[in-house]
This record gives C-alpha cells, structure tokens and sequence, in this order.
C-alpha cells in the first residue's frame, strides 16, 4: 500500500501555494522519516517559490529549515530512534566519500543534496533524509525558534568560527535582518566586541539589546569615521552597497565575508587588500560537525532567532509578507 504525504507546492515559477499529495521515495538503510511540527520559511525558498533560480522539479515544495520527531528509520540508522526531536537544513545528503567530505566540508561535496530541490521540502506533514544530515536538537531550544537556525543560524555562525572570532575580536554585522540579529546575537556570544550597521535608525535599540556595543547608521560619510576597526565585516544584506568604504574598515588580516547574495559586482581597489592581507570572502552552509556545534552553543547561550508563526495552512500569507520585508525577522510554519 502507497505511502501518502501531503504538503504544499508551487505548481510552476510564481504560483501561489496549493494542497499537494506526493508519495515519498522509499526508506533507504541511512534514512529516517520525520513528523514536521515547524518550518522555518528562508528567503531561499522564496527565490525558489518565484523561480529566480533555474530549477526543473515542479510542483515544488519547499523548506529547508525543518523540526519534527522521528517516526521510523532505515536498517542502517542507529543515532536516531523513534521520537527523538531533530532538524533539518539546506543539506540533506552527500557522498561522505570525497576529500571535502572527509575533511568535514559536506557542502563542497559534489553530490551535495538539497533538502527541497528535486525532492520535496519542509513544508509539509512529513519528510525523508538522510539520517546522518538530521542533526539531534539540544534540550532549551524552542520548537518555534530552532527551525530558522538550521539554515540562518548555520549561515552566520561558520564565518565566525573559520575567521576565529573571539573575546578579543572586533566584528560588524551588515544588516539587522533575518542572518544579521542572528550573526549580532552569536558574536557577542562569542564575546567580540559587534558593531551592527543598518540603514534603519529605528533598528539601533533592538542591536543594543541583541549584543551590539555600537551601532553605525549607513548614511553619506558615516564609515569614514570606522577607521581600520575590524576584523571581520560579516554582509548579510542582499542590496549593493559602497563596498570601497566597507573594505576601508577591514583591520589587517582581516576579512569581509558575505553571506547575503549581493546584486552586481563588488568592485573594491586591490591595493586595499594588498596593505594589510586584507580579503573579500564568501560563505556557505554549514558543514555537519559545525551544524552541531552551533546547536550545542546556540543552547547553551540562549540564542534564538526572533520569529512570527504562521499556520502551515497560511503559507502564502507568509511568502507575501516575506516578500515585502514585514515579517520580524524569520517566518515559521507551524502544524
């Protein structure tokens, strides 16, 4: 008898959401099956939603930054047992075979497997993974609020620890949105000392009572001022920006790593990367061993993402705000 799964799918690039039962593929040896209670609602799931990006599986549903319960599992799996509470990020598979994944660098493997592109996503009653990529959520993290750190939170927390940002770290965040409270919140954890930069003046309290020591409004000439200040300069913004100015405020060695998928070009002198050993960097996912530390810390720190819950059945009320920037600062669908 024919397993039923039901969620909710795009039918082509731009479609609104509709009801969609699909049958899932069989339980491998390594796989488990998972009861969705939430699902973080990612900006990447938009671009897919409205077909940005080239995809060719539709009806597509997404989500990729889901939180259930175990309900069965594969021959093969012995970390998981029924019931036991898990998340899901973007990464749902690799080779674990290759020199990237040997080395723990799952998301360089060339079998990298999304979670919901060409399979079905989080947005739904249920899903099935690969065992080795749901990862155990640690007591004292929220159902509601774990979701968006399986993808956000992973984003934002690997430049901080492969730039090794610490106590005595100088760090500014780009952006006080859906990655930049998060990135704010795990760097003061860390025990840098953050500037959050923002062009909303209305976002300096809310910096302040995430970590930030200082707070930087983007206006004409305000990053003169900045100096050589920091270490890293972590952009989560997704909009161009006077990147020369930024780079100016790089210290030596130091780096500017983007996280946010910025339009055009970022055109920055190279004698300013010279003087310094300064870099412009990017940064992905996280890679399994970082996506469990970050669980463990995020508990042990209280770190949670500020979120709004909406009913699975009200998903497009969600992508809509989404799209217009109201939501504050991560979407999650509840079942």
């Amino acid at each position: 008898m024919a397993t039923t799964f039901h969620g909710w799918a795009a039918r082509h690039p731009g479609a609104l959401l509709e009801p969609y039962e699909f049958e899932p593929a069989p339980l491998g040896p390594h796989d488990v099956e998972v009861e969705i209670t939430h699902c973080g609602i990612c900006h990447s799931d938009l671009h897919l939603v409205d077909g940005d990006w080239e995809v060719d599986t539709w009806p597509l549903v997404p989500g990729h930054e889901v939180v259930g319960h175990v309900v069965a599992r594969g021959s093969a799996v012995s970390e998981h047992a029924p019931g036991d509470r898990v998340g899901i990020g973007w990464q749902c598979g690799a080779c674990l075979a290759c020199e990237w994944c040997l080395a723990g660098d799952e998301p360089f493997c060339p079998e990298h497997r999304a979670t919901c592109v060409g399979r079905p996503g989080g947005f739904a009653d249920r899903i099935r993974v690969d065992a080795r990529f749901a990862f155990p959520l640690p007591e004292g993290l929220p159902a509601e609020t774990v979701g968006p750190l399986m993808c956000g939170g992973a984003t934002v927390w690997t430049p901080l620890r492969e730039h090794g940002i610490d106590a005595t770290s100088r760090v500014a965040v780009v952006g006080i949105g859906g990655l930049g409270h998060l990135a704010v919140r795990f760097a003061a954890a860390l025990g840098a000392r953050v500037t959050a930069i923002s062009h909303s003046a209305d976002k300096e309290d809310l910096a302040r009572e995430l970590g930030a020591r200082e707070f930087v409004l983007l206006e004409e000439g305000a990053l003169r001022d900045a100096g050589r200040a920091f270490d890293l300069v972590l952009v989560t913004v997704p909009v161009a920006l006077d990147w020369p100015a930024l780079a100016r405020t790089v210290r030596p060695r130091g780096r500017m790593a983007f996280v946010g998928v910025v339009p055009g070009k970022v055109g920055v002198p190279v004698d300013a990367l010279i003087l310094g050993n300064r870099g412009i960097v990017g940064s992905q996912i996280a890679g399994r061993a970082r996506m469990r530390e970050m669980l463990d810390f995020a508990a042990r720190e209280g770190i949670a993402a500020i979120v709004e819950t909406f009913p699975l059945e009200e998903v497009n009320v969600a992508l809509d705000r989404l799209r217009r920037n109201e939501v504050r600062f991560r979407a999650v669908l509840t079942r």
